[in-house]
């Protein structure tokens, strides 16, 4: 990928950081929800380089947001930008009882590109979108 396009990609990623934190202050989770849900892929894309510069594009640009960023809203900005680009991108939520544990992770055909898979094991599936 050429240098300008990731600093597009960064751009967009740092909006996407932001537009989040706007939609949950003013929505809340089901805004967010709603909005994720509604974005669906321009165009199908099985680009397999762009599956992994967005999640670590993402993971970079936290680092300079004025935040911490949690794992729902990077999985969430994660997904929207992979859908821009288009790829299929699912925002996964688990959760595991004892001792208590919740994770949010983006999967693409079944495989997770944001974190590690074996929260895919250890944890129990609440929603997918």
């Amino acid at each position: 990928m050429p240098p300008f396009g990731r600093t597009v990609m960064a751009v967009r990623a740092m909006w996407e950081l932001l537009r989040y934190d706007l939609v949950v202050g003013t929505s809340g989770f089901p805004g967010v929800h709603r909005r994720l849900q509604g974005l669906a892929c321009s165009r199908r894309s099985s680009h397999s380089e762009l599956e992994i510069v967005v999640p670590r594009m993402v993971t970079a640009v936290s680092s300079f947001y004025w935040k911490l960023v949690p794992c729902l809203q990077r999985s969430v900005v994660t997904a929207r930008l992979l859908r821009q680009y288009g790829i299929e991108a699912q925002v996964v939520i688990g959760c595991r009882t004892a001792p208590f544990a919740s994770h949010a992770w983006v999967e693409v055909n079944g495989r997770v590109v944001n974190d590690s898979s074996g929260y895919q094991q250890k944890l129990r599936v609440l929603e997918r979108f």
